[in-house]
């Protein structure tokens, strides 16, 4: 009985609990996050039944990729002068298979005042028994390898020929790196150019009556007082070195030294109408103007100034020519760590050109008295509106031969270090050029 009890008490309790359930509410739950709701997406096309092939990317021109040069001397025999050729071949090849050369005969001899005396990584001059095209450019004996050992971007003398072409200054060389080895020894990256001389694809001046000369230290008669193709100028003493006629006799210089002399009497008089007639005004603008830009301080001196003159011809500024002592290179770190770009608002000319107000250097009045007659400088300041605009096209130029060879420039820095990150020193000479262009801007319309 007491069982029967108990199951009909379970029972009873069981249904007023299931009650009690149905009316218990549900925990609350969290709300949930709205989530974002899908655009609708176009309906996909059908494919053609003959697609459009995708495009290629964009390729370099062949002037900005790199070459593979590799020269063999006789026996191999060592290259330890800048006077005596030792015999050797030249291959190149290259993505452009046209330009790529087999076992061409020639010489090969150091070259240069400073980056031969100075640093381990030397340049050359290559002198082919007969005349070669070397990498599209026009042909000719002799070429050159730039070592740009100093430069720590590789770039300076490529931005000033770039510039240069821009400009429209004649004669200007050409960009072209190759990877060299030497006797089977990899002895890095080169800018390879066009030797300064007279020539059909060169300065094209006549071979026995034009002129070519450098106004030069190094070749002059003070630093090369043995040599017999230099002298003093007449009115500005300038170190001049005859480039061309080649091996000028007395009667020459002497030739030479006159013409140029008439010249530099009438920028002396500031004569204004003798010296537009005897001068390519325009070229002499654009050079300065270079000079002044990169602030090459060996206008100073003077280094590395080329002028022509052909037969009836008036005096012409060009080639340019060697710029890693420019971008305000640090001359008490000439043998090591190599300083550029600490500042962008140092002077050449100065702030007032004839009176050299605002600089150190005293540029030769060659250069400077032209700015007291009033037509130059009028002509200097309007062009140089035009110049302002051409100087970062000029650099993005300059740039692509970079971009073009990352590869090339890494094993470039690792085989000759210096010191400095290359990469960062690019950012940094880009910067300097803006910078100082936008310097000058400030300071030659208020010359």
């Amino acid at each position: 009985m007491k069982c029967l009890y108990l199951h009909i008490i379970l029972a009873v309790l069981l249904l007023l609990g299931s009650g009690c359930s149905e009316d218990k509410p549900e925990p609350a739950q969290p709300p949930q996050e709205e989530q974002p709701t899908e655009p609708d997406q176009p309906e996909t096309p059908d494919e053609p039944d003959n697609p459009e092939p995708e495009p290629e990317p964009t390729a370099y021109d062949y002037p900005f990729i790199c070459g593979k040069l590799s020269i063999s001397t006789e026996n191999g025999s060592k290259i330890e002068s800048k006077e005596n050729y030792v015999k050797c071949t030249v291959s190149l090849s290259h993505e452009n298979q046209e330009w790529n050369l087999t076992d061409i005969p020639g010489g090969i001899r150091g070259r240069g005042n400073s980056t031969w005396e100075w640093y381990p990584k030397k340049p050359y001059r290559i002198k082919f028994d007969k005349k070669q095209s070397m990498l599209g450019l026009g042909a000719a004996k002799s070429w050159v390898l730039l070592a740009e050992y100093r430069d720590p971007t590789d770039l300076m003398n490529t931005f000033v020929f770039e510039l240069g072409n821009l400009m429209g200054l004649p004669y200007t060389n050409h960009n072209r790196y190759v990877e060299v080895t030497l006797n089977g020894e990899d002895i890095g990256l080169y800018h390879l150019t066009e030797q300064v001389q007279q020539g059909k694809a060169r300065v094209n001046i006549d071979e026995d009556k034009g002129f070519l000369i450098q106004l030069d230290r190094d070749d002059g008669p003070e630093l090369a007082p043995t040599a017999t193709d230099n002298f003093w100028s007449e009115v500005y003493g300038m170190p001049v070195c005859v480039k061309n006629p080649d091996e000028p006799t007395p009667e020459t210089l002497a030739s030479v030294k006159e013409s140029l002399g008439i010249l530099e009497k009438a920028i002396k008089g500031s004569e204004w109408d003798n010296v537009s007639n005897l001068l390519d005004v325009a070229t002499m603008i654009d050079f300065i103007m270079v000079q002044e830009l990169i602030y090459n301080v060996e206008l100073d001196a003077p280094r590395s100034m080329y002028m022509h003159k052909d037969i009836e011809g008036k005096w012409t500024m060009g080639p340019l020519w060697d710029f890693d002592a420019g971008f305000d290179f640090d001359w008490g770190t000439m043998y090591n760590g190599h300083r550029y770009f600490d500042s962008y608002r140092e002077l050449v000319l100065g702030t007032d050109p004839v009176s050299h107000k605002g600089t150190i250097y005293n540029v030769p009045g060659f250069f400077s008295d032209l700015f007291r007659m009033p037509e130059f400088k009028e002509a200097y300041k309007t062009r140089w509106s035009e110049v302002y605009e051409m100087v970062m096209p000029a650099w993005e130029t300059a740039y692509t031969y970079f971009e073009a060879n990352t590869d090339q420039f890494s094993r470039e820095a690792k085989r000759w270090p210096i010191g400095i990150f290359y990469g960062s020193e690019i950012g940094r000479m880009k910067n300097w050029l803006i910078n100082r262009r936008n310097y000058l801007n400030t300071i030659i319309p208020k010359y």
